[in-house]
């Protein structure tokens, strides 16, 4: 079976640090899997934030998470900082995807690649609705 790959646009969009706590890693002694999943969602908070957001409310609607995928480079080791970079692409009428990319903010080794595939959904009937044009409008040019 092929190993998921993705590939990244750059620069990212928008990116973030994050560090590596003691409860985000293993017994193997490097990041979790469930626990890099955390920090790229703790990531994508702070995109919505950047663009004048909460995911509760992106111009009337809610967004949620319809798939998601990691691609590791090397592991993150407790008391790391990573840098998280954020890219919005392949936008479609339902939703789009946000690529990332996680590397150690220290060295730029990277550790994960990856895309959260986000749907905005009407809060009344919980069914999926278009992107608002509004936020379309504030994505930052890619």
């Amino acid at each position: 079976m092929p190993r998921l790959q993705f590939a990244f646009t750059e620069p990212p969009a928008f990116s973030t640090g994050i560090q590596i706590y003691v409860s985000h890693v293993n017994q193997g002694g490097h990041l979790d899997h469930a626990q890099l999943m955390t920090l790229v969602s703790e990531a994508r908070v702070r995109f919505f934030q950047h663009l004048g957001y909460r995911e509760r409310t992106v111009e009337g609607c809610s967004i949620v998470v319809a798939d998601i995928g990691a691609q590791y480079m090397s592991e993150g080791f407790h008391g790391e900082v990573m840098r998280v970079g954020i890219t919005p692409a392949d936008v479609n009428k339902y939703g789009l995807d946000l690529q990332f990319r996680m590397d150690d903010d220290a060295t730029g080794r990277p550790v994960a690649r990856g895309k959260i595939g986000v749907v905005f959904i009407d809060p009344d009937t919980h069914r999926p609705t278009p992107v608002p044009a509004a936020f379309l409008a504030r994505l930052p040019p890619g």
